[in-house]
């Protein structure tokens, strides 16, 4: 009877447990199903018909494998309209957040967390900026722009966040009164200041060589800015006007065994510097920039040495790697071309904003590097009171009020002041304005290179900090877009340069015709009294902008002597030039100009006629040109038993960073132990954002011939070491860091296990909730390449023991065939969509980190012939 009731009992237990097991599964497969709805409901519609008011004939979207749209119409109006439209299908979400971000609008979407953002934003006026920007354009531009935002506003109406976007479901948990306003054309030319923003570094620099003065003298800082190695690398100008090249040191050599046998705030105030740069980016990672390794690489040859007798165009632009990717892949196309509908044009267009930015029309190719030009200063201002002075006499602050909106909290206020130089920036709360406050009390005054002859205060320090920048006045940037993408010639596209002032870039150019060209444009200042290095001391008005170089004294060339020109953020001409002005402070040292100028010549001096393939290679060569000058003379030193087989990789290496070498491995471990002990252990971790692609590179040359210098002392012991010291424990402490990562076995390490990327959405994809991030984030991969080489998969030497993961990548790739540009191909970082597990949100990636490129489709035969979904846009 006992038995039987257990049994009874046991059995009614077991249907209990099945029926709670079954309700769990029902639970979870209902959970699964919504989760799969909800993700994908806002997936765009690809096929069929859409009405689409606004327009006033039908148009064609043809979108390929890959999701690519061509966009196909009679109108101009009708083309934007459509543009904003599929732009907005796919990008949204993405969109919301960057007019958000330049409008200072970011705590409105993520609470409190951002108002310090907020405050540096509007701070700056970025919106402020673009509106003025706005209303002084051309009718057509304006007309472009209104197009576009109808197509966006038409897009949304109607629709609630989550068919929008899924992020506005996930964003919905946390700010459940989200509401997602109308486009305003001031919302994408806004855009453009934050591209400039995140090109710009002279201000940083100023700050930090301000900011390291202070902890260890002038004299030292300025020997962490060395000079460009004119005679080494050459510039853009020089080297397209020499076809002789001779190779770089040891770059194209292999290794043989038979080769070689301070004040007290300064270090709070260092603490602050990677704010200006990183702790920005804490929220607005989305605009790509401003972390180790951002740049670009771009070069054109003649078609006198190409294969189909036309010339051949690439370009890779290095930001910081995001999901989405920060460019958008589309085609817009006017069926029948005329001036009033002039639009034939494929290219990398950035979302929010309507034009192709690199990429081609029917005529002409053009790619884009930062040029690099010194366009900002951090003035100092004596204030007294609500005044400042400048020359001995007070002129009175302008000021605002700013109402910064905060979801799920009470407004801030936030008062603004400005004096005739710009914002006064070191009144911005919070980390953001406490660096700008630590160079008012720190930077020296007067710095080198500057006599004061105003009344000055009777202390130094204690200054406020204005920011002066060409691109807080208003630019005609947005008016480049359409002069490039219908230009037909040189002329044109110098035309279309002009009208490209913020950001300054090296601009190549390539037609059909047959002809190759370069452009420098920019607004870029003449300063009188200063050099504009150092923080400039705002009341003594000899120090001054008295106007900038005019466009027709900026460099250029078309055809030159050597059939080829390279630029990668090198400088633009040699240093005796007229020109010289247009560059006085180094946003890279060359070394991936120079290399590439050395893979092109390789060829053409091997008689080879080039082709996109081999345009291609280059884009994917990983020579490191400075392990060429490094390692052998590492291989000179005896670092003890522990190390004997690590060192040994460097023998007979090659100098190439595929992921698979070991040598490339134990080098970087051994160039980051160095930077950490030379300079991290000395000017703290904060120091890693002032490593400016390959300035620690030409640093650790320049000290070379020096070996008892400072900078060779590791400060972290309380040893006096020299360079022999320091190299030879460096040596040790990598091999020992590595084989903790990987193992005993030297000749089993590999790059890649360390250099790996993760790509990762800048929203909702750092919550630090693994579920969350794992729905945006993709990856980690493993990397080849590395920084200052042309495959720059940057990372940031000197950081946390085996932290190797890449900070900046090849944001996109094309090579532009201008004998057949259907024969042009290209890739994306990710892929053109912005929805998470869209088939074309991610299905880039493998290609683009294997070096492969997608055909570049153009004409309206290979158009259709790739399509796989038409969609119709019916008025």
């Amino acid at each position: 009877m006992a038995q039987g009731a257990y049994g009874a009992r046991v059995r009614t237990l077991k249907r209990v447990l099945i029926g709670l097991v079954a309700v769990v599964l029902v639970f979870a497969i209902v959970g699964t199903g919504l989760f799969y709805w909800s993700t994908r409901r806002s997936f765009p519609q690809t096929s069929g018909t859409i009405d689409l008011p606004g327009l006033t004939a039908p148009v064609e979207v043809i979108r390929n494998a890959r999701g690519v749209p061509d966009v196909y119409a009679d109108k101009q109006a009708d083309l934007y309209t459509a543009m904003g439209y599929v732009t907005a299908q796919d990008r949204f979400f993405q969109m919301d957040f960057n007019r958000h971000l330049t409008s200072g609008r970011l705590a409105e979407m993520f609470g409190a967390r951002a108002v310090d953002k907020d405050a540096f934003l509007r701070t700056l006026g970025w919106r402020d900026t673009a509106a003025q920007e706005y209303a002084a354009l051309t009718a057509q531009t304006r007309a472009n722009l209104d197009n576009y935002a109808a197509g966006i506003n038409a897009y949304l109406r109607n629709k609630s966040p989550g068919e929008v976007s899924f992020e506005y479901a996930v964003l919905g948990l946390q700010q459940p009164g989200y509401r997602i306003e109308a486009w305003d054309p001031i919302d994408s030319v806004a855009w453009l200041k934050a591209m400039a923003f995140f090109l710009v570094h002279n201000y940083s620099d100023e700050a930090q060589r301000s900011l390291i003065a202070a902890k260890v003298g002038i004299d030292r800082t300025e020997q962490l800015f060395p000079p460009y190695p004119y005679d080494r690398v050459g510039t853009v100008l020089s080297n397209a006007e020499n076809a002789d090249l001779a190779a770089s040191e040891g770059a194209s050599a292999t290794l043989t065994a038979d080769t070689v046998r301070e004040s007290p705030s300064a270090q709070a105030a260092l603490a602050h510097t990677s704010a200006m740069r990183e702790g920005l980016l804490e929220l607005m990672g989305a605009v790509g920039g401003q972390g180790e390794g951002i740049g670009s690489n771009s070069w054109v040859v003649s078609g006198s040495l190409t294969e189909s007798g036309k010339p051949l165009l690439a370009n890779d632009m290095h930001l910081e790697p995001q999901m989405p990717s920060i460019w958008y892949q589309a085609g817009m196309h006017c069926r029948t071309l005329s001036p009033a509908c002039p639009l034939d044009v494929s290219g990398f267009i950035l979302p929010s904003v309507p034009g192709v930015i690199v990429g081609h029309n029917a005529h002409i190719s053009w790619g884009f590097t930062n040029l690099g030009p010194d366009v900002s200063d951090l003035v100092l201002e004596r204030v007294e009171g609500d005044s400042y002075i400048v020359d001995g006499v007070p002129r009175p602050i302008a000021s605002r009020t700013e109402t910064i909106k905060v979801a799920g909290g009470d407004p801030v206020q936030l008062t603004v002041r400005t004096t005739d130089a710009g914002p006064i920036v070191s009144d911005i709360p919070g980390a953001d304005g406490a660096d700008f406050r630590a160079v008012g009390n720190d930077a020296p005054v007067p710095a080198p290179g500057q006599t004061i002859t105003a009344p000055s205060a009777d202390s130094q320090g204690d200054y406020a900090v204005a920011l002066k920048w060409t691109a807080l006045s208003p630019q005609p940037t947005m008016e480049a877009l359409p002069a490039l993408n219908t230009a037909t010639d040189f002329a044109q596209f110098q035309a279309a340069a002009k009208l490209f002032t913020v950001p300054a870039q090296h601009m190549i150019y390539a037609d059909t015709q047959g002809a190759i060209g370069y452009q420098a444009p920019g607004q870029i200042p003449i300063r009188s009294g200063y050099d504009g290095r150092w923080p400039v001391p705002g009341w003594d008005s000899q120090f001054t902008w008295s106007g900038f170089i005019p466009f027709e004294q900026l460099p250029s060339i078309q055809n030159p002597p050597a059939g080829w020109i390279a630029t990668a953020n090198d400088f633009a001409v040699p240093a005796q030039s007229s020109q010289a002005l247009v560059q006085t402070d180094i946003y890279s040292y060359g070394s991936r100009a120079k290399r590439i100028d050395i893979r092109i010549a390789e060829l053409v001096d091997a008689g080879q006629k080039l082709t996109v393939a081999d345009m291609q290679n280059i884009q994917l060569d990983a020579g490191n040109d400075f392990a060429a000058w490094l390692a052998p003379k590492l291989l000179t030193y005896n670092p003890g038993e522990s190390a004997q087989q690590a060192i040994a990789l460097l023998n007979g290496w090659d100098f190439q960073q595929p992921t698979t070498s070991a040598a490339a491995m134990y080098f970087n471990a051994v160039y980051s132990s160095l930077v950490e002990r030379m300079f991290v252990h000395a000017l703290g971790p904060e120091s890693l954002s002032f490593n400016a692609g390959d300035r620690y590179w030409e640093t650790i040359r320049s000290l070379w011939d020096s070996p008892d210098d400072l900078w060779w002392d590791d400060v972290g012991t309380p040893e006096r070491e020299d360079r022999d010291t320091t190299i030879t424990n460096a040596l040790r402490a990598a091999a020992d860091e590595v084989a903790k990562l990987q193992g005993s076995d030297p000749t089993a390490w590999t790059w890649g296990s360390a250099h790996t990327l993760t790509v990762k959405n800048p929203t909702l994809g750092s919550t630090g909730m693994g579920l969350i991030d794992g729905i945006f984030n993709r990856g980690p991969v493993q990397t080849a390449g590395g920084g200052g080489i042309p495959l720059a998969n940057s990372w940031n030497p000197g950081g946390d023991p085996g932290d190797y993961h890449v900070t900046a990548v090849p944001s996109m790739r094309q090579v532009v065939d201008l004998a057949v540009l259907d024969s042009s191909t290209w890739v994306n970082l990710t892929g053109n969509s912005g929805h998470t597990y869209n088939a074309n949100y991610n299905d880039q990636f493998d290609a683009w980190n294997s070096g492969q490129q997608f055909p570049f489709a153009f004409t309206r035969p290979s158009v259709e012939q790739a399509g796989m979904d038409t969609l119709t846009l019916e008025p």
